[in-house]
């Protein structure tokens, strides 16, 4: 289990600074989630973990290797998985089909010996998909195993992203919202997989959600960001009350009454908190 180290990560797009000198640390083996209102820098820092942007200063280590050189595959091949906002699945593929293309950094065979179903990529592929149904039956998705996905309801479509992304046997795992769009049932499931996750598989996690609800009851640690910036960071019952973060979310015109409301919610003042299905 490995740590992730960000220091004095910047980024600009042609003179506009989109993350501004961040820096936090996801503990091994914890649940770390990074917040604040819109356009305040999340996706961009997710994308710079998984190396889809490059930063332009400050650095990226997990393992004691730097990130910020590297290309999204040697990322995923030290550990690191993630899933997207918006579904980025094959829909015209099976869920099994979709979840050993998740397979596919630990697969040995190659391309010749597979075509040729020769032994050793034989056994190898029936390896893929026992392990594929183990994590398919983990996150809830089992049933579906033969099914195209574009047949599937969202909430299944959701899971099944986050199937995938474990289907990489990831150290780090990093979602992007992975309970938007969802309605109440559908988030307590999704939070009960992310959290069993964590305590079972051992797998560190990095959120990135506007549910705050989800967020305080499942990080260990957050991180808020507004314009580019960190503005707080600590426990999230400390960060809630945390005069920055009330302004940062409510625009600096908060009351008393209203930041007592958000704090009595369990969700930063501002936020919308947790259905009572989901508090359950």
């Amino acid at each position: 289990m490995s740590e992730l180290t960000v220091t004095g990560l910047t980024v600009r797009f042609a003179g506009l600074t989109a993350l501004d000198d961040v820096a936090f640390t996801v503990a091994p083996g914890s649940v770390h989630a990074v917040i604040g209102p819109n356009g305040a820098g999340k996706s961009t820092c997710f994308n710079v973990l998984s190396g889809v942007y490059k930063a332009t200063e400050g650095s990226v280590r997990f393992d004691g290797t730097e990130l910020t050189a590297l290309r999204p595959d040697k990322i995923a091949a030290l550990g690191v998985a993630r899933t997207f906002q918006n579904i980025a699945l094959s829909r015209n593929l099976t869920v099994e089909s979709n979840l050993m293309l998740g397979r596919h950094r630990l697969t040995k065979a190659g391309f010749v010996a597979a075509g040729l179903r020769l032994p050793h990529a034989c056994r190898e592929d029936a390896r893929h998909r026992a392990r594929v149904r183990e994590i398919a039956r983990f996150v809830g998705v089992e049933e579906y195993l033969a099914a195209p996905v574009a047949g599937l309801s969202y909430g299944v479509q959701k899971r099944l992203e986050l199937a995938r992304a474990l289907a990489l046997e990831p150290r780090l795992l990093l979602l992007d919202e992975p309970v938007a769009g969802m309605n109440g049932a559908e988030r307590v499931r999704m939070a009960e997989v992310i959290r069993r996750a964590r305590a079972d598989l051992g797998v560190s996690i990095l959120l990135v959600e506007h549910d705050m609800g989800m967020v305080m009851r499942l990080a260990d640690q957050v991180t808020v960001l507004n314009f580019g910036k960190r503005i707080a960071s600590g426990p999230p019952d400390e960060v809630q009350r945390d005069p920055a973060v009330i302004r940062a979310y409510l625009g600096g015109a908060h009351t008393e009454t209203g930041a007592r409301t958000g704090t009595e919610t369990g969700a930063p003042p501002g936020s919308q908190a947790g259905t009572e299905e989901e508090k359950a």
